[in-house]
């Protein structure tokens, strides 16, 4: 968080502030509903002083927030896949201020505040929980999600199709788990789980042919067939197929850096490296379970 042009006085009472909050982790108990309250009030109360003293603070639009919003975005789902409590606050702490920035822009232009963000939120989730807040009845999170299509689509100004909710610019690999578990809800899905290595054995001969003819345009449409089946079977077996993803890629680059940190000690490059070398090395690394 940018705090610019605060006077001394205040600059000290951050400080302390800054301080207590370290010892207050290192002895954690839940803070109370006033405090919660109070610490909210105080985020609004620093980012309105922000918003006319600070000139970085002052010139931002949702416009040149948004990058920096999708970069705190996947700073967070970083420290939640290593499991990395002190940063998953801390990155929860730097969303929380966009949330906060965005609403005190819709202020400025008397669209909406802060309010009205909490006020929306509340009504929606007290109308897509009728189980809760009404009479339905909804026993197993799978009939939830399967009731909160249907009430989607029956929202004021909510989707008119099942798959409008799902936003355009998600990364490839989320963006097809979330088709496809909303195709889920309504239905549309195999009946049995198991049923769905057909399609993808499917898939892969369909590749297989198209690699043969080397067409690069229908390769890639059948790679994607392909990756499409896989996420569709992660999915089933109730494997996230982005979290499943990202593990590899931490496997690989653990292996990778041991890999290169090894030639290194031994003042070689790994362009020097026979694959064979490199593969003896790194089945050390996997021996050694990084």
């Amino acid at each position: 968080m940018r705090i610019c042009q605060l006077d001394t006085l205040k600059r000290k009472e951050y400080f302390n502030w800054h301080i207590w909050h370290i010892i207050k982790l290192a002895s954690y108990s839940m803070a109370t509903r006033e405090e919660k309250m109070e610490a909210f009030g105080q985020l609004l109360d620093i980012l309105d002083e922000l918003r006319v003293k600070c000139p970085w603070d002052r010139k931002q639009t949702n416009e040149s927030l948004r990058t920096n919003t999708i970069e705190e975005t996947y700073e967070l789902c970083d420290a939640i896949m290593k499991n990395d409590n002190y940063n998953i606050k801390k990155e929860l702490g730097d969303l929380l201020l966009h949330i906060v920035f965005y609403a005190k822009i819709g202020e400025e232009k008397e669209a909406f505040d802060i309010k009205d963000v909490c006020d929306s939120l509340c009504q929606k989730l007290i109308f897509r929980h009728p189980h809760v807040f009404g009479d339905a009845s909804a026993d197993t999170a799978q009939k939830v999600e399967q009731s909160w299509e249907q009430i989607k689509l029956k929202e004021k100004g909510g989707n008119k199709t099942v798959l409008e909710g799902v936003p355009s610019s998600l990364p490839s690999v989320v963006k097809a788990h979330r088709i496809q578990d909303k195709a889920r809800n309504v239905g549309f899905d195999w009946e049995q789980r198991d049923q769905v290595w057909d399609k993808v054995h499917e898939e892969f001969t369909e590749l297989k042919e198209e690699i043969d003819k080397m067409d690069a345009d229908k390769m890639e449409a059948e790679f994607g067939d392909l990756f499409f089946s896989l996420i569709n079977a992660a999915r089933l077996y109730k494997i996230n197929p982005d979290n499943a993803l990202e593990r590899t890629n931490q496997k690989f680059i653990r292996r990778f850096n041991y890999l290169e940190d090894h030639t290194i000690k031994e003042g070689r490059s790994l362009k020097e490296m026979s694959l064979e070398e490199m593969d003896k090395i790194w089945d050390e690394a996997k021996s050694k379970g990084l």
